[in-house]
């Protein structure tokens, strides 16, 4: 609503979340409904000759109004003012229970003590509230000490009168119960989201809903999974004299957009390692278009490096290489785990990058027979690969 947002652009600090946010938003309207019914009640019992509780509601409006200018003008005082009024509140609802017959005839007040700790759970969490809940107890057992004497001063009202504060008071309190509960199940959904989201960035989504059910370590087998890496040539030496942040910056705006084209083919980001890149096509979920798929990525991402340059505007450059085969995907450990793969393919494909040429894609022979007759290969002379001697290995042309 736009006077919700107009409330929340004036009461909202810089650097507060979005709970923070939303709680100093819901202030002002809450404080002011509060306002308005008691001004009912108020009017109620001066009616009925009970103006000792209504000056003290008529108090507690003029309280809850300095309390909304305050917010509205010094929003840097919002904590200490709600705390002001949860307390208020409190030693309000005792005077007025007290002037008004206590527990047994003004129970219609009571009902508003409850306010002190529910607001204050709500504002401060458990550590802020537990001052409010031990002042809320001595309010209680003050109201039950002052009942005698809360009996002789207060005058009878009609049953009628009395049911029609109680009704008000209860439905009140029966609605802010319900914004309350409505607020906390509506913050606990938002943070699941950030955390699935957060999940889901780590993990593919079928891989993340079996961890989130079962704890235990995830180990799946495929028969045929294509695994590409990519590494950017003589980064050490690009970036050599160039501030931190700006290296993480342009690493991130790299591999963002490597991200993006992962996406778009539907390949699943494994994870970069310094300067290298990891994806996988056909996992989680087998693909029978695997090699072609990451092939198509590889291209794009010789593409997209073309728009980048080094520090002192030298071309980024690639080593790309591929492979297909059997792998082992899953997730182990207990903290900071990741989707990984293992098996002798993925070592293949890391060796058919460092071995690799400058801006070239680099596959084995496994790659070359799946893409037999869509792509041209050239094949290079037969170079040595580490734990597995001399190989054949091709340069996708086009």
């Amino acid at each position: 609503m736009a006077i919700l947002k107009r409330i929340e652009q004036h009461v909202a600090m810089p650097g507060d979340d979005e709970t923070l946010r939303t709680k100093k938003t819901a202030t002002i309207p809450l404080l002011l409904a509060g306002a308005l019914l008691t001004t009912v009640n108020a009017v109620t019992y001066f009616s009925q000759g009970m103006t000792s509780a209504g000056r003290i509601y008529i108090g507690w409006i003029l309280f809850v109004l300095l309390a909304v200018v305050l917010i509205w003008f010094f929003p840097r005082f919002w904590l200490p003012v709600i705390y002001a009024v949860i307390v208020g509140v409190m030693i309000t609802a005792l005077g007025v229970s007290f002037y008004s017959g206590g527990f047994q005839s003004g129970v219609e007040a009571t009902f508003w003590m409850m306010l002190g700790p529910i607001s204050a759970a709500l504002v401060a969490g458990v550590r802020g509230s537990i001052m409010v809940i031990i002042l809320y107890v001595v309010v209680v057992f003050t109201a039950v000490y002052l009942e005698p004497f809360a009996r002789s001063v207060a005058p009878e009202l009609s049953l009628n009168i009395r049911m029609q504060l109680a009704t008000g008071n209860m439905l009140m309190m029966g609605l802010f119960a319900f914004a309350a509960v409505l607020y906390l199940m509506r913050e606990v959904e938002r943070y699941r989201q950030r955390a699935d989201d957060l999940l889901l960035n780590i993990l593919p989504g079928s891989i993340a809903s079996r961890l989130k059910e079962s704890p235990e370590t995830i180990a799946d087998g495929y028969s045929e999974v294509s695994v590409l890496f990519a590494d950017i040539v003589d980064f050490t030496t690009l970036s050599s004299g160039a501030d931190p942040v700006e290296i993480v910056n342009l690493l991130n705006d790299i591999f963002s957009s490597f991200d993006d084209l992962a996406a778009k083919h539907g390949l699943e980001k494994i994870k970069t390692i310094g300067d290298a890149y990891m994806v996988a096509a056909g996992i989680p979920e087998p693909r029978p278009d695997h090699a072609e798929a990451i092939t198509e990525f590889a291209l794009d991402m010789l593409d997209v490096v073309e728009n980048y340059a080094g520090f002192h505007g030298e071309p980024i450059r690639l080593r790309v290489g591929i492979n297909t085969g059997p792998v082992v995907a899953g997730v182990i450990g207990r903290q900071k785990f990741i989707y990984d793969l293992w098996g002798d393919a993925v070592n293949v494909a890391s060796r058919m990058e460092s071995n690799g040429l400058t801006n070239q894609i680099q596959v084995t022979e496994a790659v070359k027979e799946k893409l037999s007759g869509r792509y041209q290969f050239q094949e290079r002379e037969p170079i040595y690969i580490k734990g597995k001697g001399m190989m054949v290995t091709y340069l996708l042309e086009s």
